[in-house]
């Protein structure tokens, strides 16, 4: 794909200083980048770099004023950085947006629907009465059960499964090895020692906008009609647990390795770093954050509060409560010495 400078500059609403009519293919570093690529300058430290760069095109501060004659074409724009990014969102959505097609064998069950602009992958299977909507994209050996509905401009990632009745929203992506709506961790113990499974009956929804991490699992409701939410514009690293009936709100971010049991509510615009354990049938307050490898063993219900260690505790009180721990060693030294001369 190619693209004109002009073309670019549009888009990021900037001003051309140059050649507007130079195509432009790719994006590279400043110090990189070849007579077809496009670079930026933001960091003042590698401005000298704009004076020797084959770059095609630099993006650079309305302000900018160079200091000697310069070969490549100027875009101006009010932050370059922000500018680069938009580019970077936009190249990728061109790339993954321009698959497009049914690759052969796939698998489309009966009464499912698909719109327009649809990409299915070699071995992907679609049961029976789904409903797909627009330039969605569905990747090699994927699984979409039953009466599953995934909005326009989703992508589900090779190897993604979908159990029967999950809902996906507009502009989601699921990746490779994830998945949704497999049974929840239900058990009853029985009088001679052993477990019976108890049916897991509910599914999965996720809201517009929302994000899920390799090889992460959310298990579905137990109950028929419930379901485990993951609300809009939430985003959730590799390897996450979300167990049956939990409910996270809207954008909030949990990394990797958290496991988050039963009928949990977590609010909105929270962060959970990585590790962070959570147990069941608890409410956690809008805009908490867990810091990394904290255990909660209760409701948060302050909103904004910022907890650490395991059971977390308000962090400073804990790197205070650390200080001391630390210096028990020395404490105690001093106490026995103490004793022996008493």
């Amino acid at each position: 794909m190619e693209f004109s400078v002009n073309q670019i500059a549009q888009l990021l609403q900037g001003e051309v200083e140059g050649d507007g009519e130079r195509l432009i293919s790719g994006l590279g570093k400043i110090q990189e980048a070849k007579s077809n690529q496009l670079s930026f300058l933001s960091n003042p430290k590698y401005e000298q770099f704009i004076y020797s760069t084959q770059a095609g095109a630099v993006m650079v501060r309305k302000d900018f004023k160079p200091e000697k004659s310069i070969d490549t074409t100027l875009i101006k724009v009010e932050d370059p950085y922000a500018s680069f990014t938009v580019l970077l969102e936009e190249y990728h959505k061109a790339l993954t947006y321009s698959k497009i097609g049914v690759e052969e064998p796939s698998f489309l069950g009966e009464n499912s629907t698909v719109g327009s602009d649809i990409y299915r992958g070699a071995f992907s299977y679609i049961g029976s009465n789904v409903v797909i909507g627009n330039n969605v994209k569905i990747y090699p050996n994927s699984h979409i059960g039953d009466n599953c509905k995934i909005g326009n401009n989703s992508i589900i990632y090779a190897g993604a499964k979908l159990y029967e009745g999950t809902q996906i929203g507009n502009n989601c992506i699921v990746h490779s090895g994830a998945v949704l709506g497999s049974d929840g961790f239900g058990f009853a113990p029985q009088e001679d020692g052993t477990y019976k499974a108890i049916p897991q009956m509910g599914h999965v929804v996720l809201e517009d906008n929302v994000s899920i991490g390799a090889n992460t699992v959310i298990d579905c409701a137990t109950f028929h009609g419930d379901a485990t939410t993951i609300k809009e514009g939430t985003k959730l690293d590799n390897l996450i647990q979300i167990a049956h009936n939990v409910t996270i709100g809207k954008n909030t971010v949990i990394a990797a390795q958290t496991g988050i049991s039963g009928s949990t509510e977590v609010g909105d615009n929270c962060i959970f770093a990585g590790q962070v354990g959570v147990v069941g049938h608890i409410k956690i307050a809008n805009k908490t954050t867990l810091a990394a490898k904290a255990g909660i063993s209760r409701s948060i219900k302050k909103e904004g509060e910022v907890l650490f260690g395991s059971p977390a505790y308000d962090i400073k009180q804990y790197l205070s409560s650390y200080a001391v721990f630390k210096t028990l060693p020395d404490i105690n030294r001093r106490l026995r010495e103490l004793e022996k001369k008493s």
